[in-house]
C-alpha cells in the first residue's frame, strides 16, 4: 500500500469516527483499490466493566452514545452494568438490521438516510448479506430514553405469550444477542437461544398460533414458524423432523418436531436453536427469548 492510500484510510477512519458519514473514495473501485477497511461488524470489541464505571462514563470512553451500547447489549436492565461483566463495544454509533433477500445497499441507505457509499464501505466493500450495520448520527443516538432511540420501531404486542419449547428446562448452550463466533472467533448477533437436548426430544410449540412456515431454510435447518396474537412470532429450528404442516392452528403444548442438527448450527452439541420475534418496521426483529420463556 502506498503512503497516500495509508492517508486516505487514515482520512476516512476519522471521518467515520466522528460519524460526518462523507465517503472518503467516491466510488467502488477507488475503494478496492485502497483496500477496504476492516467491516465494521469485524471491528466489535469486548470492555470489561471496572469498579465505579457506569454506563455513560463507558460510552465516552468509546465516543459513542449510551443508547448504542444499550442496543449492542439487550441484557442491560434500566441502562445499569455490573462490575465484572463483559459487554460489546461497536466502533461506532449505529445499529445492525437484518437484510432482505436482493436488497441493495442504495435502497438500504434511502430507508436509513446513510450515505450509500458509506455503507458499502463499512460493510467491507461487497453486496449486502444477511445482516448489516448502519451508521446513526450522535445527534440521533444521544436521546435521553430508558429504550434506545436508534432500536427500529416494533408494534408493542397486545398479547404476551409465555411457555417453554421443552418438556424441561434445558441448559443454555448458546445465549441470544451479540456472541463471538466458536468456530472462526468472529463478532456476530444470535438471533435466538440454543437449548441443549438429546436428537429427538420433542419441541413443542410456545403458544397457540398459526404455522406460517415449515420446512428447510437453509442455516436454520428444519424450522417451524409460528405466528402467534399481538404481533409475536416463534422459530424452532435445527430440527430433527417436522410434525406439522403450512396453515396448521396449533395449541400451546403441542408438538411440533423433534431436537436435531440439521442446517449450520453454531455449537456442536445437540441443541433447540429458539427465537422469539417481534413485528416492526422491519421486518420481524429478534427478541430476547427468555423474556418468554416462564
Amino acid at each position: 500500500m502506498t503512503v497516500s492510500d495509508r492517508l486516505l484510510l487514515l482520512v476516512f477512519s476519522s471521518l467515520i469516527s466522528a460519524l460526518e458519514l462523507v465517503s472518503t473514495y467516491p466510488n467502488s473501485a477507488l475503494a478496492q483499490a485502497a483496500k477496504c477497511p476492516t467491516p465494521a461488524l469485524e471491528r466489535f470489541q469486548r470492555h470489561k466493566v471496572g469498579r465505579g464505571e457506569t454506563l455513560q462514563s463507558i460510552a465516552a470512553l468509546y465516543n459513542l452514545a449510551p443508547d448504542t451500547i444499550i442496543t449492542m447489549n439487550p441484557s442491560f436492565k434500566n441502562g445499569r452494568v455490573t462490575t465484572g461483566s463483559n459487554i460489546l463495544i461497536p466502533p461506532y454509533n449505529g445499529i445492525v438490521v437484518e437484510v432482505a433477500r436482493g436488497q441493495t445497499w442504495r435502497e438500504l441507505a434511502q430507508k436509513y438516510k446513510v450515505r450509500a457509499d458509506a455503507l458499502f464501505e463499512l460493510n467491507g466493500c461487497k453486496p449486502p448479506s444477511q445482516i448489516a450495520f448502519i451508521p446513526t448520527s450522535n445527534q440521533s443516538s444521544n436521546r435521553a430514553s430508558s429504550s434506545p432511540s436508534s432500536t427500529p420501531s416494533v408494534n408493542t404486542p397486545a398479547v404476551q405469550i409465555t411457555g417453554y419449547p421443552l418438556a424441561s428446562v434445558a441448559q443454555v448452550g448458546f445465549p441470544y444477542g451479540w456472541q463471538i463466533n466458536p468456530k472462526n472467533g468472529e463478532v456476530f448477533f444470535h438471533s435466538g437461544i440454543d437449548l441443549l437436548a438429546a436428537v429427538g426430544t420433542p419441541v413443542n410449540a410456545i403458544a397457540p398460533g398459526t404455522v406460517v412456515f415449515a420446512g428447510d431454510r437453509g442455516t436454520y435447518g428444519n424450522l417451524v414458524i409460528i405466528n402467534h396474537g399481538g404481533g409475536l412470532q416463534s422459530r424452532y429450528a435445527q430440527l430433527e423432523s417436522i410434525k406439522v404442516s403450512l396453515g396448521q392452528q396449533v395449541k400451546q403444548g403441542e408438538l411440533l418436531g423433534t431436537v436435531g442438527q440439521t442446517g449450520q448450527p453454531t455449537i456442536s452439541q445437540p441443541h433447540l436453536h429458539f427465537e422469539i420475534r417481534s413485528n416492526s418496521s422491519l421486518g420481524w426483529v429478534a427478541q430476547d427469548p427468555k423474556e418468554y420463556m416462564k
